[in-house]
């Protein structure tokens, strides 16, 4: 007998969890980095029966290399904090990657501002 698809938003609701998590850690324990103070998550992705979350960001700052690098470096150290306050039985793996939307579609305003 096939296997019944039943629709789940398991894997989004962990990856929303994870992302607020993260965001708290980034907020009380890095508020005083300044690379990592102007990071805001603006999204996440769940994926691999939920071992993985990649994490969007978005950097008011214009270095978004040092803001990857930096983030880079604390993930272990920002993983061992969110499995502090995640409950779940095991603590996903997780991954910042830039989210440049914003700055598409502010080039796509003055492209379409410029046809005129």
């Amino acid at each position: 007998m096939p296997k019944k698809f039943t629709e789940s938003n398991r894997n989004d609701r962990v990856a929303a969890k994870v992302q607020t998590i993260v965001a708290e850690i980034l907020r009380d324990e890095y508020s005083d980095d300044p690379v990592l103070s102007g990071v805001s998550l603006v999204g996440s992705i769940a994926h691999g029966g939920l071992q993985f979350v990649k994490l969007f960001f978005y950097c008011r700052t214009n270095d978004i290399d040092a803001a990857q690098r930096r983030l880079d470096v604390e993930t272990k150290t920002i993983r061992f904090l969110m499995g502090q306050r995640l409950d779940q039985k095991y603590v996903p793996q997780i991954k910042f990657i830039y989210d440049d939307t914003l700055e598409r579609a502010a080039r796509i305003d003055d492209l379409l501002n410029n046809l005129k």
